[in-house]
């Protein structure tokens, strides 16, 4: 089942102007308005404004959607009792059981249909297959009636290659020639598992229809984690902690298995002895990052839900399933040992100090060194990226690049010969100015209350500064060079 604009079904979401959610720059959702208007789903968020430039913009907010998703879940599970999770708005419900139960695939996609409509509208898109890509194809192709596939290969043959998750390898294998599902699969499988690998061979099979390869084991239960609190977890900061801790020590065993799950059952108990579980699947294995976010929406949308676990949570339980040996192809000089170890020793830090005082920097464009860094927490998902880095900026500092960026400039003492830089204070002696440059006259963001400056780039024996120079001669460290 899917909603094409899931993150747009929002009170607040004008329904008279044409709207669309943004993440990481591109465009996720639209709706019909905005479709008309002629925008598309990836299309950057640029591009989309220039386009519609009166449209009504939203940012993703993944944790307010699966909230807002919860409700559909749990009317989904009175009907089919397990339902897996892709993103709030994509769910994949096996129903062999409920075919078997309920007499046939039309009677049960009926009773969903029926009981969706009434509590949201339309808007589902219903597909049923073999298997989930399949099913999510149909999907896509759904309007008003399901759509019931008899044969998935017979019918993945005629499907455009964009529906592959990988858009990397569907633009290869276009300028190969390749445009269709079925001209994918009509090669021979060794082969394009030699030329591409891992991942040439996964679309392959998504190309044939084949059912997705999994590992047939038992999951032993040293690679299922479980967690207990003497105090129930009541806070959305609580629940994101364990999130991301947990996800680090499911992760590192299943490292050391040599496998990553496809699927993760999460599995929480609540102070007052309420079981809830769910499960959240995915196309390609989870990573760290990815598992820590789909725990932490979920147990934040229990904590929140009125059929939830209002009373706290004591107990939370990871199990992967689906688990896929097939990994990925190292570098000949990567130690995944020392990256295993670093993420279980920041995850741990994040826990003390709180995630926000963790941080990974991004480069992104600016003029001055502050601006070309973009700080974000570390294991969260990269942010849409305040200013382009490949634009031009002109009338930016001159490289090297400083290697220190204090938060706020550091008045600085600099003595002045006819306009000339001669000494400058460090601590509790003068040092000789020996090269300096500039100065380049910057121009503040007056609508932010910012002066004009003048930059410049002193050399001395203990090391180079870059330094403002405000109105009224007032000298200050920007940052400092190796």
């Amino acid at each position: 089942m899917w909603w094409d604009a899931w993150a747009l079904r929002r009170p607040d979401m004008p329904s008279t102007e044409a709207s669309f959610a943004v993440a990481k720059g591109k465009v996720i959702a639209i709706n019909e308005l905005a479709r008309e208007a002629g925008l598309f789903r990836g299309m950057q968020r640029r591009a989309a404004e220039s386009l519609v430039p009166n449209a009504h913009v939203i940012e993703h907010d993944p944790v307010g959607d699966a909230r807002r998703f919860e409700p559909l879940v749990q009317l989904i599970e009175e009907v089919v009792p397990r339902v897996e999770i892709v993103e709030p708005g994509l769910i994949f419900v096996p129903i062999t059981g409920a075919i078997n139960y309920y007499g046939g695939e039309q009677q049960v996609v009926d009773l969903l249909v029926n009981s969706l409509e009434q509590a949201v509208g339309d808007g589902a898109r219903f597909g049923v297959a073999d298997q989930p890509f399949a099913a999510r194809c149909a999907a896509a192709l759904a309007t008003e009636q399901p759509i019931i596939v008899r044969d998935d290969a017979k019918f993945l043959a005629s499907r455009d290659l964009s529906v592959l998750p990988n858009p990397d390898v569907v633009d290869t294998f276009r300028w190969l020639g390749i445009d269709t599902l079925g001209d994918l699969a009509a090669l021979p499988r060794a082969a394009v598992a030699s030329r591409f690998g891992n991942i040439g061979l996964e679309a392959h099979r998504l190309a044939s229809g084949d059912t997705q390869t999994v590992s047939p084991r038992i999951i032993p239960e040293d690679l299922v984690v479980n967690k207990t609190f003497e105090a129930p977890l009541l806070f959305v900061q609580q629940v994101e902690f364990v999130a991301r801790e947990l996800a680090s020590e499911l992760m590192a065993g299943l490292r050391a298995a040599g496998v990553a799950p496809r699927v993760i059952v999460i599995q929480v108990e609540s102070a007052a002895g309420s079981l809830r579980e769910r499960t959240w699947r995915s196309t390609d294995p989870l990573s760290q990052v990815a598992i820590g976010e789909r725990v932490g929406w979920q147990m934040r949308t229990w904590l929140e839900s009125k059929k939830g676990v209002g009373s706290g949570i004591v107990s939370l339980k990871l199990a992967p399933l689906e688990l896929s040996g097939e990994g990925r192809q190292l570098g000949f000089l990567e130690d995944t040992a020392a990256v295993q170890q670093a993420e279980q020793a920041l995850t741990r830090l994040q826990s003390v100090v709180g995630p926000d005082n963790v941080v990974t920097a991004r480069r992104q464009g600016g003029r001055t060194p502050a601006e070309q860094v973009r700080w974000q927490p570390w294991g969260e998902e990269d942010a849409e990226l305040e200013r382009v880095a490949i634009a031009p900026w002109p009338g930016r500092t001159p490289g090297p690049a400083p290697s220190l960026v204090p938060p706020t400039p550091v008045p600085l003492a600099v003595e002045w010969d006819r306009g000339m830089p001669s000494r400058v204070r460090l601590r509790s002696q003068w040092v000789e100015v020996l090269n300096w440059a500039g100065p380049w006259r910057r121009v503040g963001r007056w609508w932010k209350e910012e002066e004009a400056v003048d930059e410049y780039q002193i050399v001395t024996s203990a090391g180079a500064i870059l330094c403002h120079v405000r109105e009224g001669g007032s000298t200050f460290m920007a940052a400092l060079y190796d």
